[in-house]
């Protein structure tokens, strides 16, 4: 399966080309834009879930960096097109002009992970670092949206944000764990576990961070401790993969 994903991925690169360029020019252009990338981005996780399949049931965590990979692609592809029908018939200076960049940069790169994963799966010696590599790209990305102004839709309690911690302590001794064996499967999954655990915390601590009870003052000290939080562990993850 792996020609037919870097074909089809390919074609999505294209498809991503036409919605920047979209958003300069007529609504049907645009509509047309999107829906074939739409069209593309669903061959291309039907091609992704075949290739998964296909290394078999006893390599479950190389199976889930498959299919994280292609999931942040459609990650970035939505959010690629929210920033063309905001950027649409805006002037160049206009500020949206420059989210439509950024989120056609965030989706190229993520374009270029799925095809270094795909690539690397099929080299045992080196499935665990692009994994890591992968988890690492992917937090830096959840920063810098949970770092956004952006308000979350829905707010959650302090005590859902501590138990979030948990997961971090869990994942942080699965790497330290993984940087002693070096063993690539050790470092897929906590590549994977990493990657679930992080994301949640951000999540959780930014919901918790807008509570009605919660004082400016406190929110923007949860706010600083997630970003710390994070900082530190993708220094852990550097070192891991360093080893």
């Amino acid at each position: 399966y792996r020609e037919n994903i870097l074909k089809t991925a390919k074609a999505l690169v294209e498809d991503t080309k036409l919605l920047v360029s979209g958003a300069a020019s007529s609504q049907d252009k645009l509509a047309q834009a999107a829906q074939s990338s739409a069209n593309t981005i669903t061959q291309l996780a039907e091609v992704v879930k075949l290739g998964a399949a296909s290394l078999g049931s006893d390599d479950p965590e190389t199976q889930v960096v498959l299919i994280n990979a292609i999931k942040d692609v459609a990650k970035a592809l939505s959010d690629l097109i929210g920033a063309t029908k905001g950027a649409a018939s805006k002037p160049a200076d206009d500020p949206s002009m420059y989210q439509l960049k950024g989120a056609a940069k965030v989706m190229v790169t993520n374009v270029t992970s799925l095809l270094k994963t795909v690539k690397a799966v099929e080299d045992e010696a080196t499935r665990g670092t692009r994994a890591l590599e992968a988890t690492i790209e992917y937090i830096k990305q959840e920063l810098t949206v949970f770092q956004s102004s952006e308000v979350p839709e829905k707010t959650s309690s302090p005590e859902e944000s501590i138990r979030m911690t948990k997961g971090i302590t869990m994942a942080t001794a699965k790497a330290v764990a993984a940087g002693n064996s070096c063993r690539q499967e050790d470092v897929i999954a906590t590549a994977n576990l990493s990657r679930k655990a992080v994301a949640d915390m951000l999540t959780a601590c930014k919901q918790a961070s807008h509570h009605p009870d919660v004082s400016e003052e406190v929110r923007e000290r949860a706010l600083r401790f997630g970003t710390e939080c994070t900082l530190g562990y993708l220094e852990l993850l550097e070192h891991v993969l360093l080893v």
